[in-house]
């Protein structure tokens, strides 16, 4: 089991250890061994439909002893008419939880017959269970008092009012108050709240219907430790949950591990399912004789809850009404995505006209970006803050209550530093110290980083804000002694307890944080297209060196691609290929270090040499030590790695020579294997003797030349790239485009260059 809110496995405490408050967040709650009282649970094999548990009340429900039940046929529990319906609904139905329940007549012995809802579901698998192990079908009956509840009137036509209410509102807060007044009117409950989380799980009542005489519990919060995260978990799986009498007395599943499994029950998606002892205590200090609650989901994820109190006794709705609350929650959750979408989309509306006059000026070259985005409308009309300030292109401005332009400076660089592209706190000395220093008087930080270390930055002061709990959140406990022992348990005062905290600024909206991340992604736009000048000169430099065409060699098919960084940032990448005098073919890969104009010019110049004395003559090694020559004479303090082989076309051999470059790779026919490497320095670094190798390439192979920004991946070696590269080939055919979706690091930083030169099967 996890945690909902941080996905952290969760150390469940061992069954016989005793709970208190100090370890109830680690209790096994979905395997607790035991039932409430108010119905019965029979756990049947899923081969021939026998009893392999029950819970004791099948004496005072069914008139049966545990003894008889076990083992038995379902038939003999419950009678033969029941059990057939309950069978047959189970082989039929897949998912037997969207159909529940099932009205059946049960044999009760001693009474006759009787009508119960019949509540069906498969129990989940425990990990690790025996490879033996069956699926468990759960059959939990309840006895249904009076006339049948699955009526028009009863029914489906609250319901229908209810979600025609939910249509109409027009606001978060109508939502609400609507859910729990019809939620209270289908269930009767004393006390129906909505109950939602923030980020940290802490609660807090935002609609509340009651009785009249009973105090009001809207606007209290309380704290995440009331509801700890295995029960945050069961929440999101199983919607609805039943506490028909606080005072119960649990009632024992015989026996409490499945004979098959050696597991104990999971009982999940029981309705039956007894709760931990640590909440009936919670529930009875509060004065609590019965409770239900229905979750309330957003994407999947637990959102917050309606919770049900009653005050005078025990209370239990029907399944039916309860499943009519339930649907009403579903309704309900659904509606508040569509609520919340539809403020967003309005919020979005309104400063769409803000952006929109941002985006423009930050378009403009002849403005520099940090006065484009402190004009007015700015950032503080898209935000509201106490201060802003941009840093772009080295210049800083400010707006409101901000600091000195040395201060904006370091703040930029702690937030480059993170590596955060948005960065909100409305409690910055606890975020960051330091930050803090250089904001003095600043409480609250919404930050976007931009490339380059420019940053926009809203400031906000502090808030003194009071918090109104249900009880002190700081004295949760009460201490209880057991015998020897002192026990803690509950606190009882939920009296309205009020805290006062301070150094908080009003808390960043989600839409206001979604303002500055669309405005983040416009000023990227907007860095890139003011740096792109000499990017693009440079690209076009290196697209014009790059050939036009392949040279066609009668039974081989040349291929190349070239793929700039993920930035779009031009490099110091090449390729070539060219017929020598003879008919021999050669081809290159070479890669400059560094990016931009300076890089591509340096490689046109490489490329060009080179191609000159491969046309001279000579062999792979001796072409890359002029080469190097040549580039310490006319390129000082250039560097780049290049790899050269000569095909002969006739016979497939190979003559190859590495400056700084990873070596060739040979691929045979279901194989691919790299060639020996030949240590060379790269190209630039000094005189040094540079060994060259042979290989062949056999009919329906091919020679694979490569440079390094194919193979390297951020978070791993590159021998895994490597290997990954000659797994791709090694595999089945294989063309360059194929390589790079397979090979390339979609986040690298470099660019990638490939050619493939494959000797064909027969000549084509």
């Amino acid at each position: 089991m996890t945690d909902p809110g941080h996905d952290a496995p969760l150390d469940l405490l061992p069954p016989d250890v005793p709970v208190d408050l100090d370890n109830c967040a680690r209790e096994p709650i979905h395997i607790p061994g035991r039932i409430q009282p108010r119905g019965v649970l029979l756990a049947l094999r899923a081969s021939d439909a026998r009893v392999t548990q029950c819970s004791d009340t099948v004496a005072a429900v069914l008139g049966r002893p545990v003894d008889d039940v076990l083992a038995a046929p379902l038939a003999d529990a419950v009678g033969a008419a029941a059990a057939r319906a309950i069978l047959d609904r189970a082989s039929t139905i897949p998912d037997l939880r969207a159909r529940n329940p099932l009205d059946v007549v049960v044999d009760v012995a001693g009474v006759g017959l009787v009508r119960m809802d019949a509540i069906l579901h498969h129990a989940p698998i425990a990990p690790g269970a025996v490879p033996e192990a069956e699926p468990v079908l759960v059959v939990e009956l309840e006895p249904v008092d009076g006339a049948r509840p699955l009526t028009f009137e009863d029914t489906f036509q609250p319901v229908r009012g209810a979600l025609a209410d939910l249509d109409r509102a027009g606001s978060l807060t109508e939502l609400y108050d609507v859910a729990v007044r019809h939620v209270r009117s289908l269930t009767g409950f004393d006390r129906v709240m909505l109950y939602h989380f923030d980020a940290d799980y802490n609660g807090e009542v935002v609609a509340e219907a009651r009785r009249d005489d009973l105090n009001a519990f809207l606007g209290l919060h309380y704290p995440a430790s009331d509801i700890p995260p295995q029960a945050r978990a069961l929440y999101e799986k199983n919607w609805i949950r039943l506490i028909a009498d606080v005072a119960y007395e649990p009632s024992l599943v015989v026996p409490t591990d499945d004979p098959v499994t050696g597991q104990p029950l999971d009982l999940t998606f029981s309705t039956l399912r007894s709760v931990s002892p640590i909440h009936v205590e919670y529930l009875q200090n509060m004065g609590v004789g019965a409770s239900m609650s229905i979750s309330l989901l957003r994407d999947g994820r637990l959102w917050g809850l309606i919770a049900c109190h009653h005050y005078s006794g025990a209370h239990a709705p029907t399944y039916a009404a309860r499943a009519a609350a339930e649907f009403l929650g579903s309704s309900l959750s659904m509606r508040l995505v569509s609520q919340v979408e539809d403020d967003r989309a309005e919020a979005q509306r309104r400063t769409a006209g803000v952006l929109a006059h941002l985006v423009a000026r930050s378009q403009d070259d002849a403005t520099p970006l940090a006065a484009a985005l402190s004009g007015s409308p700015g950032l503080l009309e898209l935000v509201p803050a106490q201060g802003a300030f941009v840093l772009a292109e080295g210049r800083v401005e400010s707006r409101g209550t901000a600091p000195d332009d040395d201060a904006c400076r370091r703040v930029a660089q702690r937030l480059a530093a993170a590596g955060t592209e948005i960065v909100t706190t409305d409690h910055l000395e606890g975020l960051d110290r330091s930050l803090a220093d250089d904001l003095p008087g600043s409480a609250g930080l919404l930050a976007i980083t931009l490339p380059g270390g420019a940053c926009a930055v809203w400031l906000r002061d502090e808030v003194r804000q009071q918090v109104d709990w249900g009880g002190d959140p700081y004295n949760k406990a009460i201490a209880r002694r057991e015998g020897d022992t002192v026990r803690l348990s509950p606190r009882k005062s939920f009296e309205r307890w009020r805290e006062v905290v301070d150094g908080r600024s009003a808390p960043w909206t989600e839409d206001e944080v979604d303002a500055a991340a669309t405005l983040r992604s416009h000023l990227v736009e907007a860095l890139l297209l003011r740096g792109r000048r000499d990017i693009r000169a440079a690209e076009a430099l290196q697209r014009s060196l790059l050939p036009a065409t392949l040279p066609v060699v009668e039974g081989w098919r040349i291929e190349a691609r070239y793929q700039p960084s993920d930035g779009g940032y031009a490099g110091g990448d090449w390729y070539d290929a060219m017929l020598l005098p003879g008919g021999r073919l050669a081809v290159v890969v070479g890669d400059v270090t560094g990016h931009g104009l300076a890089a591509s010019a340096t490689m046109g110049q490489l490329r060009n040499g080179l191609r000159a004395l491969l046309s001279v003559g000579g062999g792979p090694d001796a072409v890359l030590m002029n080469l190097d020559a040549l580039a310490r004479l006319t390129l000082p303090g250039e560097v780049a790695t290049v790899v050269v082989a000569v095909v002969d076309p006739s016979d497939g051999t190979v003559e190859y020579a590495t400056a700084g470059h990873p070596p060739p790779l040979v691929v045979a026919p279901g194989s691919a294997e790299f060639a020996p490497r030949v240590v060379g320095a790269p190209v630039g670094v000094g005189d040094l003797p540079r060994a060259g190798g042979t290989t062949r390439v056999e009919p329906g192979g091919a020679l694979v030349l490569y440079s390094d920004g194919l193979v390297e991946h951020r978070d791993e070696s590159v021998r895994t790239g490597l290997e990954r590269l000659r797994a791709t080939f090694a595999d089945g055919p294989a063309g360059p485009d194929d390589a790079l979706d397979a090979c390339r690091d979609p986040r690298s930083e470099d660019d990638a260059t490939l050619i493939v030169v494959r000797r064909l099967s027969s000549p084509s």
